[in-house]
């Protein structure tokens, strides 16, 4: 079974030119030119290893979202500081049990897993985010300081949100302009 790598997936986008340098990169002593340079042969396991890293690498098939990218490392951020105001409210003893600040940091943190689950669905872990954005403002009751990490994730979430569909609507655009 032999691994030849072409397309969207393996990042080159069937460019002959680049995968001859490709192949060339991979065996120096081969001639240079494209038509001496055989495409580039992979073992099963170096397939895997290379469709792995390009995965990681973000290089796979169909439209990426910039907003949702930025939407989910945003959301991965605040979820350690979710836990954190929750371990805040439950060490300072502010509410009565003291395990309800677990669980309200615990259930803060969960609705965010779930929409750093669903980022790729549609928009709903876009509203989702608004959603945990409102929430943590509220905690700010409870912990008058939350609201000043509330209010810069809030802000970091708007700014994220904006230039992030901006941007989504220009690579469109451009996109467009190309294919014209």
């Amino acid at each position: 079974m032999t691994g030849k790598q072409t397309g969207a997936a393996d990042g080159l986008n069937g460019d002959p030119k680049r995968q001859a340098n490709l192949a060339n990169a991979a065996n120096p002593t081969s001639p240079s030119t494209p038509d001496a340079a055989e495409e580039l042969q992979l073992s099963p396991s170096e397939t895997m290893a290379h469709n792995s890293a390009m995965r990681v690498a973000g290089a796979r098939r169909g439209t990426q979202s910039t907003q949702k990218a930025l939407a989910s490392i945003v959301l991965g951020f605040e979820l350690i500081v979710v836990v954190l105001i929750g371990l805040s409210l439950f060490g300072l003893g502010t509410l009565e049990p003291r395990e309800l600040g677990l669980v309200i940091g615990g259930g803060l943190g969960l609705l965010i897993i779930v929409a750093l689950g669903v980022m790729r669905v549609g928009r709903v872990g876009i509203i989702i985010g608004w959603v945990v954005h409102a929430l943590m403002l509220a905690t700010a009751i409870l912990l008058p300081m939350a609201l000043l990490v509330g209010l810069v994730f809030t802000a970091l979430w708007v700014y994220c949100m904006v230039k992030g569909a901006q941007i989504d609507r220009d690579r469109a655009a451009w996109i467009a302009a190309q294919g014209a």
